[in-house]
């Protein structure tokens, strides 16, 4: 499904960018693409999408961390272990509260 999207939006940019129906066109295609994505269905699917990746992204930074921590040089290392403690405080490494 993501590959098919990418390819969606990237089939739409190329159209506009190459198009030559000219700027009546372009506007018809600029005004549908703000109603979607002013669209509330689609607002909360994105920050739901956008959730689920932070989430994935903290999760594997972890995981990741955990495992190369004692690869690293020590400045690097410290650096890596203070990021894995501030993301036991209440806001994530994104900046976000986790509300």
């Amino acid at each position: 499904m993501r590959y098919r999207l990418t390819f969606m939006a990237g089939l739409a940019t190329g159209y506009v960018l190459g198009s030559r129906a000219g700027r009546e066109r372009y506007e018809q295609i600029r005004k549908a693409a703000q109603r979607v994505t002013r669209n509330p269905a689609v607002r909360n699917s994105a920050e739901s999408v956008a959730l689920t990746g932070r989430d994935a992204a903290s999760k594997a930074f972890g995981k990741v961390s955990a495992k190369v921590e004692g690869h690293l040089p020590g400045s690097v290392g410290n650096r890596v272990r203070s990021l894995r403690e501030q993301r036991a405080a209440t806001e994530d490494e994104w900046g976000t509260s986790n509300t």
